[in-house]
């Protein structure tokens, strides 16, 4: 059962009633209740899958996982391919696709990039909504033919990713990517719409430095860790290199060389 702050209530609906049969799976999954008055976010089911939408006048509009349209397919076929900065801070190279676990999965974005470029991925997400959002968006990717064989190599792993890094079983991954919460400072409307939901559920990492530590303990190859361009390393061992963008950078920290 997903604990509820008082200042954070939520409940699941089905927007039509066709769909009240799955708005009852997913309540009785994440124990949260059907439709009340005085919800603050809806965990809502319709005919584009599963959203999150807050509720009240000046709430923004529903976030959910597609990895068919929208941002995602946009960067997926005009995104940059391997010469993105993500691609380079995790390593992939010519003959290299490294075994990437993404530890702070998220909406699934990063993970989604690298999937597309041929990544092995396993990804953590701790927040059961998230996680919910997460698993709905790879079920709609899996049916849809072009992307079916990208999230075919994404594998949702739910739980504390401390607790799932520090007893993990069989091979373990070559990088681990981390993206902990941060107070964001972006001005886009999607991130604004994204933090504004999130950050109630999920808050801030305060537990970066166990997080990265518990990470370099596994990987094999390199651990990369994305912040805001101007924010502080994550406390404990320093990086060896950063790779800087406009809004964002990826601290490196490399153990072993990545090979073909």
């Amino acid at each position: 059962m997903i604990e509820q702050p008082a200042a954070c209530r939520i409940h699941v609906e089905a927007l039509d009633q066709t769909f009240q049969p799955q708005a009852e799976h997913w309540a009785e999954r994440l124990g949260l209740p059907l439709r009340v008055d005085d919800g603050e976010f809806a965990l809502q089911v319709g005919d584009q899958g599963l959203q999150l939408q807050q509720l009240g006048p000046d709430a923004p509009g529903p976030v959910r996982v597609d990895f068919v349209e929208g941002g995602a397919a946009h960067r997926r076929l005009y995104g940059g391919g391997s010469g993105q900065m993500i691609a380079k801070a995790v390593g992939i190279a010519q003959g290299v696709r490294p075994r990437v676990l993404d530890a702070t999965a998220g909406l699934g974005k990063d993970a989604f990039v690298l999937a597309s470029l041929g990544c092995e991925m396993s990804l953590i997400e701790r927040q059961p909504l998230i996680g919910a959002l997460l698993e709905d968006g790879l079920a709609r990717g899996a049916e849809d033919f072009e992307v079916a064989p990208i999230v075919a190599r994404m594998r949702l792993l739910k739980g504390n990713s401390i607790e799932v890094m520090s007893n993990w079983e069989g091979e373990p991954p070559q990088v681990i990517y981390l993206d902990p919460m941060f107070p964001h400072r972006e001005k886009t409307a999607l991130v604004k719409k994204e933090m504004r939901l999130f950050r109630p559920l999920v808050g801030d990492d305060p537990d970066a430095p166990a997080l990265l530590a518990a990470a370099l303990a596994l990987a094999t190859h390199r651990v990369v860790v994305k912040r805001p361009r101007k924010a502080p390393c994550i406390e404990g061992p320093k990086p060896s290199h950063a790779l800087d963008g406009k809004s964002s950078r990826y601290d490196i920290y490399p153990k072993k060389a990545l090979k073909p």
